[in-house]
């Protein structure tokens, strides 16, 4: 159930104005064009640290209160998802590197954090920070650009350290230079270091953006089928003296609990591929060719 609450304070007038409403972050200022460095998304930022305390304080506090006799369900749960975890880094990741598993955690557990806030009614959270005076509230961080970056952006810096450590800076850039095309002629090596460069340096360079962007699309995609389906209740709550109104409230009502159960699918696997690329790029750095 995606959208049971609807904002009592400030109702928009119309669909759009719903939708527009609530895509809206919660910023320092407003963007001077398409890309503006000083622009800080409030919301994603709090959301961002807040889910990340909850993961790391809930396996902590398992951490330490664990045992050696029966364990508690919650210790059961976290015992699961790092075996499961671990089994996966194994398979991908055949270095000794310590960070890689700890990354893999880390990174499955909080953008799963991240998705799941999708399935908070709609406007449940935007209508108590109404109250407390703040016009917009994004709760979703997946659902941010600067977020979905931000996380690709850290695997990308990681690969480009780990490809130099093992092959060294020489090694790390003849991968772009001297390959796929490779010539004994040392002038024909020369000339075919742009051909190479561009074949290379274009696939490297969409890791990190594929990561971000399906990460970024499929969530995004998701909160605007909660969105248009809660435009039916929109619609519905207006008219609750006719059949009407109430058919469009009961269908809104149906069809979302429906889909936030398939979405719930949805939001566990892209968690698991944002994790499974990292593991596999962070992989192919440690490689030798």
């Amino acid at each position: 159930m995606r959208n049971i609450l609807m904002a009592v304070a400030e109702q928009p007038s119309n669909a759009n104005e719903y939708i527009l409403h609530h895509l809206t972050f919660l910023q320092n200022k407003t963007p001077n064009g398409v890309i503006d460095w000083s622009v800080i998304h409030w919301d994603s930022v709090f959301f961002s640290v807040l889910l990340a305390v909850v993961f790391g304080g809930s396996f902590y506090l398992a951490a330490r209160k664990a045992s050696t006799g029966v364990p508690t369900k919650f210790q059961n749960f976290v015992e699961l998802v790092v075996e499961f975890i671990d089994t996966q880094v194994k398979d991908s990741f055949h270095g000794t590197t310590p960070l890689i598993a700890p990354m893999a955690l880390t990174i499955f557990c909080w953008v799963f954090l991240f998705n799941a806030m999708d399935l908070l009614p709609v406007d449940l959270l935007p209508a108590i920070a109404h109250g407390a005076g703040v016009g917009h509230l994004k709760v979703v961080p997946s659902t941010d650009l600067n977020v979905t970056f931000a996380l690709s952006l850290t695997v990308f810096i990681l690969i480009i350290y780990y490809s130099i450590k093992m092959k060294g800076l020489g090694g790390f850039l003849a991968e772009f230079t001297l390959q796929p095309f490779v010539a004994k002629n040392p002038i024909l090596k020369v000339l075919l270091v742009p051909a190479n460069l561009i074949l290379e340096v274009v696939p490297f360079i969409a890791r990190p953006i594929s990561l971000s962007l399906r990460l970024y699309g499929n969530l995004f995609a998701g909160e605007m089928i909660f969105m248009l389906l809660a435009v039916l209740s929109l619609q519905g709550a207006v008219q609750l003296e006719s059949a009407s109104g109430w058919a469009l409230v009961i269908a809104q009502f149906v069809l979302a609990l429906v889909w936030a159960i398939f979405h719930l699918l949805i939001i566990t696997l892209q968690a698991f591929i944002f994790m499974v690329l990292s593991v596999v790029y962070l992989a192919m750095a440690h490689e030798h060719h």
